[in-house]
């Protein structure tokens, strides 16, 4: 296994894809982690930080969906998950070029 550090901040980075693509931030750090977890070093954990992350993002968009119309609620929880969207792989790409470990709050374990 080879350590690539630019491909680790890479795969964090590419989940900012949702804001242009709109499911790009999960297909690309998929195809990254499938394609490179056997090769480069700490690849199998990062990709399922990052996978775990934005499958919960996608369940906490679609709970706050009803949640609109209870009171507005539901606008004010997807504004929470548009800034954890934008704002924690942007930290944890900067975590990761510093070699510390990354870590998404709220993150639902569906890949261990």
């Amino acid at each position: 296994m080879r350590e690539d550090k630019q491909l680790l901040v890479i795969t964090h980075l590419s989940q900012l894809l949702d804001f242009v693509t709109g499911i790009g931030g999960f297909i690309v750090p998929l195809i990254i982690w499938l394609t490179q977890k056997d090769q480069v070093a700490g690849m199998d954990i990062h990709g399922k930080m990052i996978l775990n992350f934005q499958i919960s993002l996608f369940i906490y968009s679609i709970v706050s969906i009803p949640l609109i119309f209870l009171f507005g609620l539901g606008i004010f929880l997807l504004i929470a998950i548009g800034l954890l969207a934008l704002i924690l792989p942007i930290i944890n790409a900067i975590k990761v070029s510093n070699g510390e470990l990354p870590d998404y709050p709220l993150s639902i374990k569906f890949l261990k």
